[in-house]
């Protein structure tokens, strides 16, 4: 009933092993597999910068805790947009509202007090968040979120549609709010 196998185990069949460098990947294809990695630099390292409109995969946990800068945007689409942040020990992202846009953020790394309300000078909504934390923030509400940790709070920001034009970087906070 069953083919015997000539290998010291009978379920092993090397034309099956999918272990590949350390990494199980039950669908490796050297026929789909991406050899020409653009993504990445020599050092392992994903090259920040915008992807879009064209089709992206990334590691974001790893993309968004790389990221140094107040802003960054990764991808940016008709429709959407993947921006990654660093907001340093005690600083916020700033008070703001967007009217026509909707948000998502998440916390890779750090943690933050995040506060939203219906008005700028009422902010009845307030909840700590931390590591792998998502916070959704309905276009038209007022938001903010501070970095309460001891290290530089890491987050990834999709807004739909895009806030920030294509490409867009913003080493510090002061350079991001002389550009708006």
């Amino acid at each position: 009933m069953y083919q015997k196998s000539c290998y010291q185990y009978q379920w092993y069949n090397p034309r099956y092993n999918n272990w590949n460098q350390n990494n199980w990947c039950n669908n490796w294809n050297p026929n789909y597999y991406n050899w020409s990695n653009i993504n990445l630099n020599p050092y392992g390292n994903i090259i920040l910068r915008d992807y879009g409109p064209k089709p992206f995969v990334v590691n974001i946990d790893q993309a968004a805790k790389q990221n140094k800068t107040y802003r960054t945007a990764l991808w940016t689409g008709k429709h959407f947009q993947v921006t990654l942040m660093s907001i340093n020990v005690g600083e916020d992202i700033g008070l703001e509202v967007h009217p026509a846009t909707d948000q998502f953020i998440r916390i890779e790394e750090g943690q933050g007090l995040v506060q939203m309300g219906d008005s700028k000078n009422k902010l009845d909504f307030q909840e700590r968040a931390y590591d792998d934390y998502a916070i959704m923030i309905p276009a038209g509400k007022w938001h903010n979120i501070t970095n309460t940790g001891h290290i530089p709070l890491k987050i990834y920001v999709i807004y739909a549609p895009p806030e920030h034009p294509y490409g867009t970087v913003h080493e510090t906070k002061a350079i991001a709010m002389a550009a708006e």
